[in-house]
């Protein structure tokens, strides 16, 4: 039986190339133009190629905080403040053109007509994770929302899922955590939940598989995933 969900934001609820390919390139090419080091090696400093707008498997942009993606970029640029860096990075991700892995008030909608809770953890900062929920019309879907800025730590610690499901009055085995990286599933598994993988981030299915019980394409397959555990 299954209370609630908790989803990641990025790789999850958001195609992660599509949506963070273009907030990359616009990132590395403003920094370029004001410091003189190229698009090319500040994209390398976060896993990032801007000619082929393609992430590495161990970007920090995928698990990372913002703060992590900031302090790796700031290295590379003499004098640079990473704090400063970091409130640029997160006004431009505010705006940045997030592509939906599915058709989200659809899915979203129909796991609450089941009566479950959901939740967002994201090792984004939850404002932006708010603006990015909100510019979908999907944020009062959501029962609980955390970053990595909201007090209980980023993952892979259990922090934000221990959160939502002590928040919402959910035992934790009852709850599946559904990600698209490492990251994701140790924090909830580290949580007492069940944890489950997407196909929509960068990881494939043979990196995701030793860590979830069970890998799915998407998040629209969550609701069939769930049926199964009760026949």
């Amino acid at each position: 039986m299954i209370d609630g969900v908790i989803f990641d934001k990025d790789g999850t609820l958001f195609d992660f190339r599509a949506s963070w390919g273009a907030w990359a390139v616009r990132l590395v090419d403003v920094l370029a133009a004001e410091t003189g080091i190229s698009a090319g090696v500040l994209g390398a400093a976060i896993g990032f190629d801007p000619v082929a707008r393609r992430f590495a498997p161990d970007s920090v942009v995928i698990a990372g905080t913002s703060g992590e993606i900031s302090a790796a970029l700031a290295a590379m640029v003499p004098g640079s403040d990473a704090r400063d860096l970091e409130d640029r990075m997160n006004q431009m991700a505010e705006g940045a053109p997030m592509l939906p892995a599915v058709d989200l008030p659809a899915v979203l909608g129909a796991l609450r007509d089941r009566g479950l809770k959901i939740g967002l953890a994201t090792n984004d900062v939850e404002g932006t994770a708010h603006a990015h929920l909100a510019a979908h019309g999907i944020g009062g879907l959501f029962d609980y929302v955390a970053g990595y800025d909201s007090g209980h730590g980023a993952k892979p610690g259990p922090g934000m899922c221990a959160a939502f499901a002590r928040q919402l009055g959910l035992d934790p085995a009852r709850v599946v955590m559904v990600g698209d990286s490492r990251h994701d599933l140790e924090a909830g598994r580290a949580a007492g939940m069940r944890a489950v993988a997407v196909l929509t981030g960068v990881a494939g299915a043979a990196d995701l598989a030793p860590h979830a019980d069970a890998v799915l394409p998407d998040i629209g397959h969550l609701g069939a995933w769930i049926d199964g555990l009760a026949g």
